[in-house]
């Protein structure tokens, strides 16, 4: 009878976990279905080795690549500089692999237990070539953050004119990453932690953490209505989050050895940083970079956190146009 009862224990407690699965799994595929409802593709879906890149082209004028970074997507350089760069640039935006409307770079990344990611190098070479077929040629290349890393691949690998970096992460820093990304970057974290983070992430939870992102500044008071879906919005379905993390969790090595060749790049380079930036910080990142290019500017924004693009955009827009000058595009 012991026995009997154990078993019959086991067999409820198992079904109330099949149950709890079935239904968080349920809810992160609702959620995910409504975000993509509320914000389907807004630019043109190219093919690169049988994936799809999500690159949205508006503007006339010099070819301009702008890179969004961790859990962003092209809404987030849309809303801010891209509408007003258009007057003089046109403005490629493009959604970098395993985020937004982008497929994963290779099929062997996706899935719960995979623990592989797209480097910087291989987000550079899919992103040029997907650019070049909507007719890109030697483009100017701006990354903000994760996509700072991109866009400095891309200048050691791929035709580019020159290149803005926008609170860019590029440097080897001390330390770990967030516990964050190295949680949800595990099998563990991928498999059961994701789809629960997916499925019941709160509008508050999301809120302080677009505060953290944007102090001591705040997000402009339309931000979640342009980007975002009442707080919950693409970036949190369980691929993204789990490419996201992957991509983040990675990126440290990536960057030791990227930065070993940094004064292999010649082209004029912008390097703006907000000196109040405690997500990537000025004294690690954007200081020596400044150090290990040979045609570098750097400017510090005085007081500015990690969101300069939204909240200081008129100096990123000089500094793109300074690009520009330099590169002889203007």
């Amino acid at each position: 009878m012991p026995m009997r009862r154990a078993m019959t224990t086991l067999l409820i407690l198992a079904a109330l976990a099949t149950a709890a699965g079935i239904y968080t799994d349920r809810r992160a595929d609702l959620r995910a279905a409504e975000a993509e409802a509320r914000f389907p593709a807004e630019g043109n879906i190219v093919t690169v080795d049988g994936r799809d890149v999500h690159v949205h082209v508006f503007g006339s004028g010099p070819d301009l690549v702008l890179i969004h970074g961790a859990g962003g997507s092209t809404r987030d350089m849309t809303s801010s500089i891209g509408r007003q760069l258009s007057d003089r640039f046109r403005v490629f935006a493009v959604d970098r692999p395993g985020l937004g409307w982008s497929d994963r770079s290779d099929p062997a990344y996706r899935g719960p237990f995979s623990t592989g990611f797209e480097t910087p190098q291989e987000q550079a070479r899919i992103l040029s070539a997907a650019v070049s077929r909507l007719g890109a040629v030697n483009p100017l290349v701006a990354g903000h953050s994760y996509g700072g890393a991109v866009a400095m691949a891309w200048g050691l690998e791929h035709p580019a004119s020159g290149i803005v970096i926008i609170s860019g992460a590029t440097m080897p820093w001390p330390g770990k990453v967030d516990p964050f990304y190295r949680v949800f970057s595990s099998t563990f974290g991928g498999a059961v932690l994701v789809p629960i983070a997916s499925a019941f992430a709160t509008k508050s939870y999301v809120d302080a953490t677009l505060n953290g992102v944007f102090a001591p500044q705040s997000p402009p008071e339309n931000y979640a209505a342009r980007v975002m879906s009442f707080g919950i919005d693409r970036r949190w379905r369980r691929k993204t989050v789990r490419a996201n993390a992957r991509q983040v969790n990675g990126l440290r090595p990536e960057i030791v050895q990227m930065s070993r060749r940094y004064g292999e790049i010649t082209l004029p380079v912008e390097i703006l940083h907000g000196s109040a930036d405690q997500t990537v910080y000025t004294e690690v990142h954007a200081e020596p970079l400044h150090a290990a290019l040979p045609n570098s500017t750097l400017t510090i924004l005085d007081g500015i956190g990690h969101m300069p693009h939204h909240v200081a955009s008129d100096q990123v827009i000089d500094a793109i146009d300074r690009a520009a000058m330099r590169a002889g595009l203007r």
